[in-house]
């Protein structure tokens, strides 16, 4: 990438570029005079103004302040909140719903061909409609009360009266329109089965939000099972992924009954449940979490079962203790795996690892490292389980290099 030390830019210019291509992390890149810019509520192929929000030695970032040629996937954002001085969340509403997956497949290609090395296009699947999907949100209110999100690179909150990418089931507009306190975060969650919660804590310090409405557990079915998910547990934000990320890892796994499987970050047992009654009684579940709240859920869903083991704490501290396993499942954090825990992973000799990643530049980087312990990509699905947004949830399949395939 071109060095920004001869760029004259200054925050506030405005320029006209043209705009390249797609880059990691919703914005798109373009070049004035050598200089390298990252452009938001861009589209490639487009002739724009921008502003100079910020500079830097390695590249400058912008805003798009109008557009002279627009791309023929331009569309009006359909949230009134979504632009440049609005909510931050959602920085592809300005771009057709089929073009935005198209984006995200260019994103892939582009981090495992630069990360990993790897020539790998695969297509992001719709998984449904592209407003209404998200079960858990966390607003802000600014110093008078109001209810908004944060503005994109920002501390200040950009108010908003409705979320349309909400469920109607959390009833954003409502919780919106309520006389709230100043600089407050509010956790919201809506479970499958009706229920909602509604937790808050200051927004300074690490204070631990508290419950204000709703049950402190919520109750999730998927796929013929009720689980239990505490408001301050993680769950899947879209309302079919819990459903749609099961059935791709049953679909990779193909396991079988009487195998010992590993569900690493396994929260509070999604994966699990669909998993021990796959390998059946005579089969074994590890699952390993860093959360208690989470891991005490798990404990509740699966207590009628022995046949599964919950051990709370760090899954590269942890893995040592486990000497082998047939099948790893394994859903981090967005930073991904690591390289530690790859090893880890490598050494119990699985026949099969399955990951799910909600970054493509982490998955690229340990898939660069499972190759480094003979484990070779499969095949990965992508999903466009965060519509509207840049986020992107793959799920991949490992195997020993010398019984792989190609991808």
């Amino acid at each position: 990438m071109a060095s920004n030390k001869s760029s004259t830019l200054k925050t506030g210019d405005l320029v006209q570029v043209t705009i390249e291509k797609v880059a990691h992390g919703g914005h798109f890149i373009a070049r004035h005079d050598g200089a390298v810019i990252f452009v938001r509520h861009a589209i490639p192929g487009e002739k724009c103004t921008i502003q100079i929000t910020s500079t830097g030695s390695s590249f400058n970032r912008a805003d798009v302040i109008s557009v002279e040629a627009p791309s023929e996937f331009r569309v009006q954002a359909p949230c009134s909140f979504a632009h440049r001085n609005g909510c931050g969340g959602c920085d592809f509403q300005h771009i057709s719903v089929d073009h935005q997956r198209r984006l995200k497949s260019d994103v892939i290609a582009e981090q495992f061909s630069r990360i990993a090395k790897m020539d790998l296009r695969v297509d992001v699947e719709e998984v449904g409609e592209s407003t209404h999907w998200r079960t858990r949100a966390i607003a802000t209110t600014d110093r008078n009360g109001k209810l908004g999100f944060y503005k994109s690179r920002s501390h200040s909150i950009a108010p908003v009266t409705d979320c349309i990418i909400c469920v109607e089931g959390m009833n954003f507009s409502e919780i919106a329109s309520r006389d709230l306190k100043g600089d407050v975060r509010v956790e919201i969650s809506a479970s499958n089965t009706g229920e909602r919660s509604i937790a808050l804590a200051p927004t300074r310090g690490e204070e631990k939000a508290r419950l204000t409405e709703g049950p402190a557990v919520l109750h999730e079915n998927v796929l013929g099972k009720s689980l239990e998910v505490s408001q301050e547990s993680f769950w899947q934000s879209h309302k079919k992924a819990p459903e749609i990320l099961t059935q791709a890892i049953l679909d990779f796994a193909q396991l079988k009954t009487g195998e010992h499987v590993l569900d690493l970050y396994g929260g509070v047992g999604l994966f699990t449940a669909a998993i021990v009654e796959a390998v059946g009684p005579t089969g074994h579940v590890d699952l390993i979490e860093g959360s208690k709240v989470a891991t005490a859920d798990a404990n509740r869903n699966f207590a009628s079962l022995s046949n599964i083991t919950i051990a709370t704490g760090d899954v590269a501290k942890l893995l040592p203790r486990i000497t082998a396993a047939d099948v790893v499942v394994l859903d981090p954090p967005r930073d991904g795996a690591g390289k530690e825990t790859v090893a880890h992973i490598a050494r119990l000799a699985p026949r099969a690892i399955v990951y799910v990643a909600c970054d493509p530049a982490a998955l690229a980087r340990d898939t660069a490292y499972l190759a480094d312990h003979s484990y070779s990509l499969v095949k990965v699905r992508a999903f466009d389980l965060f519509p509207m947004t840049h986020h992107i949830e793959c799920v991949a399949l490992y195997a020993r290099a010398e019984v792989s395939s190609a991808p």
